[in-house]
């Protein structure tokens, strides 16, 4: 049985998703081979330092693919609240592999991520030259390796973007935060910002967006290809100032924030999304829908 096959009791007939993904896949290769070479010679050393309004060209070039990588996937933008304009430990919650897209097509951050990403082809030299920084999981050396980067970017006046959950979420669950991440901030007493994301459809929770059980990379590429559009909610929640806090209650502060403005569940255990739609909709239905 074929990907599709797979997705077709989502949102949609088989026959409609198949003829999303035969126009959305063209747009999606010309946005990588032609636009993305494109924007990564507007980043350079010159670009970085010209302003186009309150933030860099390289910034703004930045911001406008990743906001029509979005749109191509059939998602509309909106942003709520303003991002923190100077140095600052940007934390949200992770949903999707969109995540880091979603953010950047607002505001350009140097996210933490898994080694693995650096060995993808094209991927991880890009996201290293939007500033990166690697992280192997499980070791401790590298953890303390990327703390010590993290300060120096936040000493330098750049914001930090990290997953604090470690991974994806199941459907929209916020889960613990893990409270080491927020040394750096404490480290260079530079503010803690929140960042919940929210994707929805027709008003509801899109709770398709997320890995589903046993799910591989390219079978929920090719299903959030082929499925209806919707809207990819950025919420740029208050700052935390973080001045004598412990890291554990700044964890939990920021987890609560963006919990409070995600509509958060108990934890959904993966098998769940064998459901169909309407069952999960029903048991996972946030609470200000």
């Amino acid at each position: 049985m074929s990907e599709v096959h797979h997705l077709a009791h989502f949102d949609s007939p088989k026959w409609l998703i198949c003829l999303r993904i035969s126009y959305r896949l063209p747009l999606v290769l010309l946005q990588v081979l032609v636009h993305l070479p494109i924007t990564l010679l507007l980043i350079n050393p010159l670009t970085k330092r010209v302003k186009w309004g309150k933030e860099s060209m390289a910034e703004r070039v930045t911001r406008i693919w990743q906001g029509s990588l979005m749109q191509i996937f059939g998602f509309r933008l909106q942003s709520f609240g303003s991002p923190h304009p100077g140095a600052c430990l940007s934390v949200a919650n992770h949903v999707s592999w969109l995540d880091i897209t979603l953010i950047h097509s607002q505001r350009v951050v140097h996210f933490i991520a898994k080694s693995e990403i650096s060995r993808w082809p094209l991927i991880g030299w890009t996201a290293r030259k939007a500033g990166t920084i690697y992280h192997q999981r499980g070791s401790t050396d590298s953890l303390q390796s990327v703390g010590a980067v993290m300060r120096n970017r936040l000493d330098e006046g750049f914001s930090i973007g990290v997953f604090p959950e470690g991974g994806s979420s199941v459907s929209f669950t916020v889960r613990t935060f893990h409270a080491r991440i927020f040394q750096p901030a404490l480290d260079s007493c530079v503010p803690v910002q929140p960042i919940a994301l929210r994707y929805t459809r027709g008003g509801q929770l899109a709770h398709s967006v997320p890995f589903r059980h046993n799910e591989g990379f390219l079978t929920n590429f090719l299903r959030l290809l082929g499925e209806s559009g919707g809207v990819a909610e950025v919420h740029f929640l208050p700052i935390i100032v973080v001045e004598g806090m412990p890291r554990r209650a700044l964890a939990e502060s920021a987890r609560a924030a963006i919990s409070a403005c995600v509509g958060a569940q108990p934890e959904i255990n993966r098998a769940q999304f064998q459901a169909g739609p309407t069952e999960l909709a029903e048991a996972t239905r946030a609470p200000h829908e």
